[in-house]
Formats: C-alpha cells, structure tokens, sequence
C-alpha cells in the first residue's frame, strides 16, 4: 500500500529534484561556468523551477491542477538537459560531469512522469465512481 505524502517534502520527485538542484549548483561555482552570468542563472533557475513546481503543486486545490504543476516541472527538467549540452559543447563541464547532472534531470523526469500517471489514474477511477453513483455507464 502506498503511503500518501503529508507535506511536499515526503514527494519523491521533489527529493530528487532537490538533488538536481544541488548537482546543478555545484557545477555552476566552477569556472569558467561562473562567469557565464547567462547560462548559469539559466540552468539554476531551470532547476529550481523543478523543485518549486513539484512543491507548488502538492498544495494545489485538485488533481488536475497538481497534474498542470508537475507538467511545467517535467519540461523544467527537459530544459536543465538541453541547457547542459550547451555546458558541455563550450567546455563549462566534463563527460562525467554532465552524464552525472543529466541522469539526475532523466531520474527527475521519470519520478515526475509515474507520479502524472498514478495521478491520472486517481482522476480516472473518481470520474468512474461519480458516473455509477449517478447511474451512466
């Protein structure tokens, strides 16, 4: 049985979107990526926007609306990727570097994509039920 989270902070997909956070900030202390005020405040924000949006959307007032939330960190977490190719290509990060950050991102991604699903599928069942009470099948 599945425990239900109590507070955003118990949200798998916000821990690991924390992480993210963390691997991201790491990365952009280092130079030359610090001084690149652009990407980094870009990548960061992406990141946080991960996080924020997983947080934002546990205290929403239905379903659908925490579905739109994590939508928007979903592709936060796509943005975080795309932004690394640009780390690496202009030499801001190493392979390792950026395989560790972009597995972190994909891991986000995953944890957010199976919460959407099992959320949808709650939605689902609901619409089900109040289609029986009401007699429409």
């Amino acid at each position: 049985m599945t425990k239900l989270a109590k507070k955003f902070e118990e949200l798998e997909c916000w821990k690991e979107a924390r992480n993210l956070v963390k691997l991201v900030y790491q990365a952009t202390q280092e130079q030359p990526f610090s001084k690149d005020f652009g990407l980094k405040e870009q990548i960061q924000r992406a990141s946080v926007s991960v996080m924020a949006n997983a947080a934002e959307g546990f205290n929403s007032f239905s379903r659908i609306e925490f579905v739109r939330f994590l939508r928007i960190a979903l592709r936060s977490s796509t943005e975080v990727q795309s932004h690394l190719y640009v780390a690496l290509d202009v030499g801001y990060l190493g392979q390792e570097n950026f395989n560790r950050i972009k597995q972190q991102s994909e891991k986000c991604s995953n944890f957010i994509k199976a919460f959407i699903k099992y959320l949808k599928g709650l939605l689902k069942n609901a619409l089900f039920v109040i289609l029986a009470k009401a007699g429409i099948q």
